[in-house]
């Protein structure tokens, strides 16, 4: 269960939003919407734990998340707007050091079957600096595959991408929720997601 209570974001002498809050419980998404400018990408980083609220507070089953600390955060998998991949390594390179990194066990034949699934099959060792900007978002989301971890916190997990892949991406998440996952996301794009209920909340 995730539950956000009363939240409030100031950047600078600005108030993006403020009384914000809302309840998830397995198997539900939360579609987060909004203007450019009116704090989506801020609240889903006070989501994960990583900027704090000006008010209010954050619970994950139950207990407030600035507390949990590692706790929370080997529950949740995060990916932002910004692909977080080194240019100079290769999809699977990338692949597999982000499961490394997240203390998650993947294999070679694990990451390379991801990897084909997103749509990169012949890809897998060419330096990432020399891939398109969707091929590099299809990097980033690979680690969807086989992801088990219970939340996932999405901005605009989209961008980038084909049809094709924007469907895949979809079932991925909607996979996610059957398995009584939860999620939350932000996108500029109308997507049905085939599982779980969905739910929205609008900043500004």
């Amino acid at each position: 269960m995730l539950e956000a209570s009363n939240l409030e974001c100031v950047r600078g002498e600005r108030r993006l939003f403020a009384g914000v809050g809302f309840r998830l419980e397995g198997g539900e998404m939360l579609y987060l919407q909004g203007k450019n400018g009116s704090g989506k990408t801020s609240l889903l980083r006070m989501l994960c734990g990583l900027t704090p609220p000006a008010d209010g507070e954050i619970f994950w089953r139950g207990g407030p998340i600035r507390k949990l600390g590692d706790e929370f955060r080997a529950e949740l998998c995060y990916l932002g707007h910004h692909n977080a991949i080194k240019e100079e390594l290769t999809p699977l390179e990338n692949l597999l050091a982000s499961a490394k990194l997240a203390e998650e066990s993947l294999d070679d034949d694990s990451a390379l079957d991801a990897l084909e699934q997103v749509g990169l099959r012949g890809r897998e060792d060419l330096a990432c600096r020399y891939l398109s900007q969707g091929q590099k978002r299809r990097v980033a989301l690979a680690r969807l595959v086989h992801e088990r971890r219970a939340l996932w916190i999405l901005d605009e997990p989209y961008v980038a991408l084909d049809p094709a892949a924007v469907e895949l991406v979809a079932g991925l998440i909607g996979a996610h929720l059957q398995r009584g996952g939860l999620a939350v996301l932000t996108t500029h794009q109308t997507v049905e997601v085939p599982a779980g209920t969905v739910r929205e909340l609008r900043l500004g």
